[in-house]
């Protein structure tokens, strides 16, 4: 999964499989590869699929896999993605976050799948990453590692680790990764065969937003939405809407496990993550429009919720038209 093509090819990627990793987002990220293969006439990818011992493991659907082998005896892969899910924490020791690290000095490039950012935060291998996860998992994770730069995205993907969110976002990364490394037909010829929506961009979002479940959070979110160009202090948003400043607080805490200011800048984020992909409007007018007044700043706060600055985001919609 790693950016930049290996030296030679069959492309060698290894699957780590932790207990009670999810077993549908496993799948996804193998299924394109060997569509890929078949596709291809030739063997493009390799994968080993790997446990601590050797020994089966079970999913987190109670299903048990085989696997080809242990830690100990794997092979050189040139990527290496840990696939995990539910309680990943569990699964993580001294002995684990070693051979982690050792993987990664001898030039491996290794990414998470669902939850295995975890046990790549907890080996020190994140601290220059974007990564993402299931979204779930997001507060805990960045509650846990705050010094990681971690997004609700669908899958990241850079020159030093890999992550997806999971579920079908794991087809998405392993199209991507086709589509880089053998071109765009061969990656839409798979997706058919994947019978697979057109596949998303990296920043796309892992959730649809959350419809308000209370009269008055509704009346702050339409009133929000009415005020992105010109943002309202959310002392002022308290008052139009005839509330303390801490019910407000409590309001979108209770309902949206967020602030009334992180939940108003990411409906600018995605109303400005719109205009970006609709519209040919220069990158400063997007800003500007979505209520910053600072460039540098707008692509700070966009990065920070989509994984990629503005200009990125126009650059990959322009090439990947819908």
């Amino acid at each position: 999964m790693r950016r930049e093509p290996p030296a030679t090819t069959p492309e060698k990627i290894g699957f780590l499989l932790l207990p009670r990793f999810a077993m549908v987002a496993f799948f996804s990220a193998i299924e394109p590869l060997r569509i890929a293969n078949r596709l291809g006439g030739k063997t493009l990818f390799q994968w080993q699929v790997i446990s601590r011992d050797g020994h089966p493991v079970i999913a987190s659907n109670g299903m048990s896999l085989e696997v080809d082998t242990a830690l100990e005896d794997a092979g050189d892969v040139t990527s290496l993605a840990v696939c995990a899910s539910f309680e990943p924490r569990r699964a993580i020791d001294d002995a684990l976050l070693e051979w982690l690290r050792a993987r990664e000095q001898s030039g491996c490039v290794l990414g998470g799948v669902d939850t295995g950012c975890y046990a790549l935060a907890a080996a020190g291998l994140l601290a220059d990453s974007t990564v993402t996860l299931h979204w779930e998992c997001l507060p805990d994770f960045r509650q846990r590692f705050p010094h990681i730069d971690a997004v609700e995205s669908v899958f990241e993907v850079d020159r030093s680790s890999f992550s997806c969110a999971g579920g079908s976002a794991a087809i998405d990364m392993s199209l991507d990764l086709i589509r880089r490394r053998h071109g765009e037909a061969l990656c839409t010829r798979v997706r058919e065969q994947l019978v697979h929506d057109q596949g998303r961009l990296p920043a796309s979002r892992q959730r649809d937003p959350v419809t308000p479940a209370d009269p008055l959070l509704e009346r702050a979110i339409t009133l929000m939405e009415s005020r992105l160009e010109s943002p309202l202090p959310i002392g002022a948003l308290a008052r139009e809407l005839g509330v303390s400043w801490r019910r407000l607080e409590r309001l979108f805490s209770q309902h949206l496990d967020t602030s009334p200011q992180r939940a108003y800048q990411a409906m600018r984020l995605e109303h400005a993550h719109q205009l970006l992909t609709t519209t040919s409007h220069s990158v400063v007018q997007i800003g500007l429009a979505c209520g910053f007044t600072s460039p540098s700043s707008f692509a700070r706060a966009f990065r920070r919720q989509h994984g990629v600055t503005p200009s990125q985001l126009r650059r990959m919609a322009v090439s990947n038209p819908a």
